[in-house]
């Protein structure tokens, strides 16, 4: 009796697998469709991932933002591979994709200030308006970059502070970069006395200026008379040096000037104030009592 039990079994079975055959095989054709979907979507995340790390990085583009970019084109690429998946066996993929652009709705309404700085960082990352080890001054900040990251930029000081500057102010403010040209020009106020001879103030200051060989002589020096001032004639002395000597040619020709000066006896006005004591006429009046009665 078992024995034609298990027989029916069988029989039963096998007649299920006939008659449904053709959607066994729909089924299949579809988990083997995926199971390859998924298996190529992983290889390509992997590979243009990869591609796009090796690109970032010869374009000298610092580590954390190629390494964060390349993973999430990877993540990008996982979760497209994952809902064709779903599409393949079946599932409607219409809900699930309402459901992830609803969470990302949530989750950027949330994150508005964050996500910001996130563009702000791709377009440094795009544009390259500076790199690390550059000078530069944001928005009043200034400082060397040490790191330009996808959510801020770190700079260091001349006096060795560190500050990290959100990327979403840096992208609305100015960036003013010192260190992507070569050289650059500074310019110098002299003031002197109103009695001082022009020519003799332009003769000392230039052969100063000339006589020094950081000097870009193809730039040539300019020193002229730049405004009369209240109590000085203000000459400026404008000239051209490499991005690396400017600060210190600029000390060295303010204490070669105050020398130069003093030597042919130009004057250097600074503030004065003269003080008028005024007396009442009732404290005359005691005072020339006073001087009666003795």
């Amino acid at each position: 009796m078992e024995d034609l039990n298990v027989v029916g079994g069988i029989h039963n079975a096998g007649t299920w697998f006939v008659r449904n055959q053709e959607l066994l095989v729909h089924y299949a054709v579809n988990i083997v469709a995926a199971i390859a979907i998924l298996v190529v979507g992983l290889i390509v995340a992997r590979v243009v991932s990869g591609a796009v790390s090796r690109v970032m990085r010869l374009r000298g583009i610092d580590l954390t933002v190629s390494d964060f970019l390349s993973a999430l084109v990877r993540y990008a690429i996982i979760a497209f591979t994952l809902i064709a998946v779903l599409g393949r066996i079946g599932v409607q993929t219409t809900s699930v994709i309402a459901v992830i652009g609803a969470a990302g709705l949530a989750v950027g309404l949330a994150l508005q200030g964050s996500l910001s700085n996130f563009a702000a960082g791709v377009l440094l990352v795009i544009f390259r308006p500076f790199r690390a080890g550059e000078y530069v001054d944001l928005g009043g900040v200034a400082g060397t970059v040490t790191q330009v990251q996808i959510f801020s930029t770190t700079l260091l000081t001349v006096d060795n502070k560190v500050i990290v500057v959100p990327n979403g102010k840096i992208i609305a403010g100015n960036i003013i970069n010192t260190s992507r040209e070569p050289t650059t020009r500074t310019d110098i106020i002299v003031g002197v006395a109103y009695d001082a001879d022009i020519a003799l103030v332009k003769k000392v200051l230039g052969d100063i200026a000339n006589a020094d060989e950081r000097m870009l002589k193809d730039k040539g020096v300019v020193i002229r008379l730049n405004e009369m001032g209240a109590s000085t004639l203000n000459f400026v002395v404008r000239y051209w040096t490499t991005n690396g000597d400017s600060q210190n040619v600029k000390w060295d020709l303010l204490e070669k000037f105050k020398e130069a000066l003093d030597a042919n006896n130009i004057g250097i006005p600074f503030p004065q104030m003269d003080v008028h004591l005024y007396r009442s006429a009732e404290a005359q009046a005691k005072q020339e009592e006073a001087a009666k009665a003795e």
